[in-house]
């Protein structure tokens, strides 16, 4: 079948199958008991965004083996039959683009409405939020386009004369150019005054998925910066802060006692809060005070949580504590591991993207050698940074959810994570995977080389007018950086301390 590669494309059905399984596997044991056997709209949309996810992850080390396909090619237009990954590129982007801001918020308004209402009054209000959405996205969209929907390239215009062909060659470094007379045929020797500004008008489809980049990597840098340091340092100080020893019973009855009473308090505040919603009050004040029953009802259930592998009961009591310390040994190396993978990550940043020019490609070259080793050691390998950088998008954006007001907290807990929390965890990972895909192809370009994805997020979105000058000056990595830093300086001074109960619970006034 000369360059197109069979392999791959077979490796990819099958790849897409596999993701779509463990998906649905995450969905049925991540679901809350509440939500078994309704919320099916919700729960496709869930699988279908993950999958989606997933496979636009996958599809830069693919996009790198398609190119591989074509090796023997002398130039990129002579290969005709590999994938048109650049066509795949656009169509799993604009596919992202629906779901994060139309189908999952549709999906949200509706899980979310009042059950007192009809199916058809929830999906009326729900359609009415995503078509004022949709609205206002395609105004602003169009306005933009129209307006600065340009890439600006910056080119020398280099110039020559022909003559036949001499028997004998007259080329030297004084004479670079064929022919007589002042002319600039060499781009490395020509003078600034060569330079010269190309401008065209990029694709409709391109400008959306550089605008939802941009709205990506603002999340990505906040959320992703916190949250690979504390992925790693959570791992590593909750086993530092794990119960050392069995409590006896009067214990045991003591803090039950105490959390008994923390809940009848925070389930009279819910109440209050359901009566005021139901009056119309939802102001300033009523969101407030529902983040900090949020926040507080989550801090109580990992005090229940702990309290319960303090004191095993039952007759396994002993295979309970048994499996509890092994649970935090396994959280220890998990977190040594992690700390591992985002010092790689963050020193690559330093190395390769921040210091001009890069003292060494560093993981490139890493995953080069795998490669060599053999073929998908090196694939496997940076799909896996990948999506390292996702679980950093979720683990910070679970930490800043606890300590700022105007971040919601949606936490994925194993056979108790309700669809709303789903859809936006997964709206979350959607935005930001994309500009995860975006980081990577710029911090792995001498792996990643003429392939689509260069094409897309290198040149084309980092010559669009406007938006060119983030990646310029590296606004990005700069603030992943300073973030991560910052990051573990906290966790360094507060993140091995064991949390204070807290005290009696009230809704501000």
């Amino acid at each position: 079948m000369g360059d197109f590669n069979l392999a791959l494309v077979i490796v990819a059905i099958v790849v897409c199958v596999l993701v779509f399984i463990f998906n649905l596997y995450l969905l049925v044991n991540y679901q809350h008991p509440d939500d078994a056997n309704q919320a099916y709209f919700p729960k496709f949309v869930v699988v279908l965004g993950l999958s989606v996810a997933a496979i636009s992850i996958l599809m830069l080390p693919a996009d790198v083996a398609n190119r591989q396909a074509c090796r023997h090619a002398i130039y990129n237009g002579a290969c005709n039959l590999t994938l048109p990954m650049k066509d795949l590129w656009l169509a799993i982007y604009i596919i992202d683009a629906i779901l994060v801001f139309f189908v999952i918020p549709f999906a949200m308004f509706y899980y979310e409405g009042d059950m007192d209402k009809s199916v058809w009054k929830r999906m009326k209000s729900a359609l009415l939020w995503v078509i004022t959405t949709a609205i206002v996205c395609a105004l602003v969209l169009g306005i933009l386009y129209g307006l600065v929907g340009k890439v600006d390239f910056t080119v020398r215009h280099l110039s020559s004369s022909t003559e036949p062909f001499p028997s004998t060659w007259g080329l030297t470094r004084g004479q670079q150019c064929v022919g007589s007379g002042a002319r600039q045929c060499s781009a490395y020797s020509a003078s600034a005054s060569s330079e010269t500004t190309w401008t065209m008008r990029t694709t409709f489809p391109e400008y959306v998925v550089a605008l939802a980049t941009i709205a990506g990597s603002v999340l990505f840098t906040i959320f992703g910066g916190v949250g690979i340091a504390c992925l790693p340092l959570g791992l590593t100080f909750s086993f530092i802060r794990r119960p050392k020893a069995v409590i006896t019973r009067s214990q045991y009855i003591k803090e039950a006692t105490e959390l008994s009473k923390k809940a009848r308090e925070l389930k009279k505040a819910a109440d209050a809060l359901h009566q005021e919603e139901r009056s119309g009050s939802k102001g300033r004040k009523w969101r407030k005070n529902v983040k900090a029953v949020e926040k507080e009802l989550l801090l109580l259930e990992e005090d229940v949580k702990a309290l319960e592998e303090m004191y095993p009961q039952g007759e396994k009591a002993e295979a309970s504590w048994a499996m509890t310390v092994l649970g935090y040994l396994a959280k220890l190396v998990l977190g040594v591991l992690g700390l591992i993978v985002s010092v790689a990550w963050i020193a690559h940043i330093v190395i390769y993207l921040l210091i001009d020019p890069p003292i060494s490609a560093f993981l490139n070259e890493i995953f080069i050698k795998l490669d060599d080793v053999w073929g998908l050691l090196g694939t496997a390998a940076f799909a896996f940074f990948c999506f390292y950088l996702l679980l950093a998008v979720i683990a910070g954006a679970m930490m800043l959810g606890l300590k700022l007001v105007f971040i919601t907290i949606h936490p994925m807990k194993w056979g108790a994570t309700l669809m709303n929390s789903f859809l936006f965890n997964v709206g979350l990972i959607l935005l930001c995977s994309i500009s995860v895909i975006q980081f990577c192809a710029t911090a792995f370009a001498y792996y990643a080389q003429a392939t689509a994805a260069q094409e897309i997020f290198g040149h084309t979105l980092q010559s669009l007018r406007g938006i060119k000058y983030l990646y310029k000056y590296n606004v990005f990595q700069i603030g992943f950086i300073i973030l991560a830093g910052l990051t573990f300086v906290y966790y360094s001074a507060f993140g091995w301390r064991r949390k204070k109960p807290s005290g009696r619970f009230q809704l501000s006034t």
